[in-house]
């Protein structure tokens, strides 16, 4: 199918008028709450951050993608985890602030794990549950193993595919 789910999710919010916005008016809304003494968003501000984020995004400026897998904000955990991504991949990052390139790169990773954690778990609870169901009529009309075997392969991909192509926005 080409790119991997959370490929697919960067691809989309990397290209998104609406996240970028919705980036640079969260950076400004964390600027504005040290009163523009630093140049950046400190760490301790992030979990702020992505709450704001998540807002204006499932509210303010519906991202599709966010408001279909997204339902609540990321976790501390989530944040903490891309922000240390971000550190990774910035081996030569200068002071304790994250400036707006650095903050939008922390948000991109923040919102596309986060996206892709929340469709693996829709994936594991729609296919055995469909599963379930198309066994469930296999005992009751009797059909061959072999029939019912396929049925729930062709189910199985069908919801891998539907759910892969919604990742794009």
């Amino acid at each position: 199918m080409g790119l991997s789910a959370s490929k697919r999710v960067r691809n989309s919010l990397t290209n998104s008028p609406e996240f970028d916005s919705a980036c640079n008016s969260t950076f400004s809304h964390c600027l504005a709450l040290t009163q523009h003494a630093y140049n950046g968003v400190f760490p301790y501000q992030l979990c702020t951050a992505a709450d704001h984020l998540h807002h204006l995004l499932t509210v303010v400026q519906p991202h599709p993608l966010i408001t279909n897998w997204l339902p609540s904000p990321p976790t501390r955990l989530q944040v903490d985890s891309a922000l240390r991504a971000v550190n990774r991949d910035d081996s030569d990052c200068e002071g304790e602030t994250l400036g707006l390139i650095r903050f939008q790169r922390w948000a991109i990773e923040l919102f596309a794990e986060a996206v892709v954690k929340n469709v693996g778990k829709k994936v594991m609870v729609r296919v055995p549950m469909g599963i379930a169901g198309i066994a469930g009529i296999g005992a009751v009309t009797r059909s061959g193993k072999d029939v019912v075997g396929a049925v729930v392969a062709v189910y199985a991909l069908g919801v891998a595919t539907s759910i892969y192509l919604s990742l794009s926005g």
